[in-house]
């Protein structure tokens, strides 16, 4: 696969089936992720992987309530009712998926966000080139930076979670999502 046609084949996918993602695959996209261009050279990165099941399911049921007070703050929600699925106990965040790769940022400048950033951007397209799919989860941003959670995961206190993603092999097929034309502010 190009990588032209894995940007026109990702998709944020958010069914998923059951079989998990092996730990040689997981290590090649993550040697995918630090692929990534990165300012001064730096590489802010650490991941967290987590395929403990029982611990996904208790992470979802602590960012729910988290993502969804932060969201009705920032009106996110805009007077809908697009958060009440986060009410639910039956909605999990991570749409089942065996595999939640955090990357989180080492304090090292100004630019270490967008390096975590362009990482994520990396190891999603190399897991779409191999069949897999992926998803960012940001309502799991509030949770994976509390001090609870970060201790119970290993991320020293000066790193930040960033970018959480998931990953895992597609159930079914996931469409194509519309996306307006870039627009050009200049072209001189």
């Amino acid at each position: 696969m190009s990588v032209l046609d894995a940007i026109h084949a990702r998709r944020s996918v958010r069914s998923y089936a059951p079989e998990p993602v092996d730990r040689a695959t997981v290590l090649a996209l993550l040697r995918a992720a630090v692929r990534a261009p990165t300012a001064v050279h730096q590489e802010p990165w650490a991941f967290v992987v987590l395929q403990d099941p029982s611990a996904l399911k208790r992470l979802s049921d602590r960012a729910k309530p988290l993502f969804a007070e932060e969201a009705h703050r920032a009106h996110l929600d805009r007077g809908g009712h697009l958060l009440d699925v986060f009410a639910s106990p039956e909605f999990n965040i991570f749409y089942d998926a065996g595999t939640l790769i955090v990357i989180c940022a080492k304090p090292m400048g100004p630019f270490v966000v967008a390096d975590c950033w362009l990482a994520a951007e990396n190891l999603m397209l190399a897991a779409c080139a191999m069949g897999l799919g992926t998803c960012v989860i940001g309502s799991a941003v509030p949770a994976l930076n509390t001090p609870q959670v970060k201790a119970e995961l290993g991320i020293p206190a000066g790193l930040t979670a960033v970018a959480p993603l998931i990953v895992g092999w597609p159930r079914g097929e996931t469409g194509p999502t519309a996306r307006r034309e870039p627009e050009v502010l200049a072209w001189t």
